[in-house]
């Protein structure tokens, strides 16, 4: 009973997808034979009526190119999981200029509508990627539209026929029938490979898409750099200097009192003795910012391990030991692990959290899981977002699962062959 149940599950879900692929496949072609019949409709009274169609179903096939493409690729995500990149150009920002026209990327306008008009119309000639959306309309309806249009046409033989009292109208709906179930849970399933076929970007386009996304990633990691040399010249200027130039005057005053008064000038040296270790100490923990000592001489798992005895929570960490990964790389982890973990002590007030760090086929994974309160979003500006970034210009991914109430898991994957 449960193998018959699930094959009509098959069966019913696959006709109903047979159905809206037909639908989606066939809406052009639906067009173009609307368009013929009202030419021929209207021939009668004038002999232009060739002119007519012609130009429906040239405006009908570009109107609805686009549209027919964005829900293939969204039937094939959501039925499949394969995702077919749209491959688009994307629109640079409008800006008004010191001379009041408006800048869209291709020319000046005197407004800011007129700016983004020309900009969507100059885009939409200019992409390959709306010739090849034309291209794939034209070809959908002779091979996915007409193979999912199937089930629906055996369905509707197999109505009429077993409705008739004939003996071969019967037999005819019975076939139709037969066709209709056999093929309903698998005539969708053309539509994937047609999309992955017909609907990719080409090579030159993905690698300009590539090129736009290294670029940006570039950008976001200069910015990065320049905070960080910020953050270090203020706490060297805030800190580690500010002492030493106390000390040095500290020094100067017990050299003049050694004679005068040697009691003074030993107090003093002691203060300098005592700041000098505190610059020290803090020149160290500013080191420890910038690269740990021990994941430079231990490796990451030690040095998370370490990271961890340092929070104020239960920390249970689980490594494998021989993790070894380039330096950048290692750093960026690192610094991710202890935003987490920072992010669970100052915002979600856990008591206790886990880190495991492991790999699988692509590179490291590194899961971080805390039982705080939850609510944690990858908010621009934040922290979270700044991590992203960070593990983007490795070509790693942050995803954050963080319901309201915990708990809180984060997972972090940089594809390294290192490994």
């Amino acid at each position: 009973m449960k193998q018959l149940g699930a094959w009509a599950t098959r069966v019913g879900m696959g006709f109903v997808r047979t159905c809206v692929v037909a639908g989606v496949g066939l809406a052009v072609p639906a067009v173009w034979a609307g368009a013929v019949a009202w030419g021929i409709a209207w021939g009668a009274q004038n002999p232009w009526s060739w002119l007519m169609p012609v130009v429906l179903v040239c405006v009908g096939t570009l109107a609805l190119s686009r549209p027919v493409c964005q829900a293939v690729r969204a039937l094939v995500a959501r039925w499949t999981g394969t995702a077919v990149p749209g491959g688009y150009m994307k629109a640079a920002p409008v800006t008004r200029m010191a001379t009041g026209f408006w800048w869209n990327g291709f020319g000046y306008e005197r407004t800011r509508r007129d700016a983004l008009m020309d900009q969507r119309w100059r885009l939409w000639a200019k992409d390959p990627a709306t010739w090849r959306d034309l291209r794939f309309t034209a070809v959908l309806p002779f091979t996915a539209g007409v193979v999912a249009a199937v089930p629906p046409a055996g369905a509707a033989v197999a109505v009429v026929g077993l409705s008739s009292s004939g003996a071969g109208a019967r037999v005819a709906g019975a076939l139709g029938l037969v066709a209709a179930v056999a093929a309903s849970p698998y005539a969708w399933r053309v539509l994937e490979r047609v999309a992955v076929r017909l609907l990719r970007p080409s090579r030159s386009m993905a690698l300009a898409e590539r090129v736009d996304e290294l670029t940006a990633r570039r950008a976001d990691t200069t910015i990065a750099q320049a905070a960080e040399i910020r953050r270090i010249e203020r706490d060297l200027h805030d800190g580690a200097q500010a002492r030493l130039v106390a000390l040095g005057m500290s020094l100067a005053t017990a050299q003049k009192l050694m004679d005068k008064d040697p009691d003074q000038a030993r107090a003093l040296m002691r203060d300098a003795q005592a700041g000098a270790t505190a610059s020290l100490a803090e020149l160290r923990d500013l080191i420890r910012g910038i690269s740990p000592p021990v994941l430079n001489e231990r490796g990451l798992a030690e040095a998370v391990r370490a990271l961890a005895l340092d929070v104020p929570l239960d920390v249970a960490v689980s490594a494998e030991e021989d993790l070894r990964l380039d330096p950048p790389v290692e750093a960026a982890v690192y610094f991710g692990v202890a935003e987490l973990l920072t992010n669970a002590v100052k915002h979600a007030r856990a008591s206790r959290a886990r880190v495991v760090l492991g790999r699988d086929h692509d590179g490291l994974v590194v899961d971080v899981e805390d039982d705080g309160r939850g609510g944690a979003d990858l908010r621009p500006g934040g922290g979270l977002a700044g991590l992203r970034r960070r593990l983007a210009a490795f070509d790693g991914t942050l995803e954050i699962t963080s319901p309201p109430g915990g708990p809180t898991r984060a997972r972090m994957t940089v594809p390294c062959e290192s490994l």
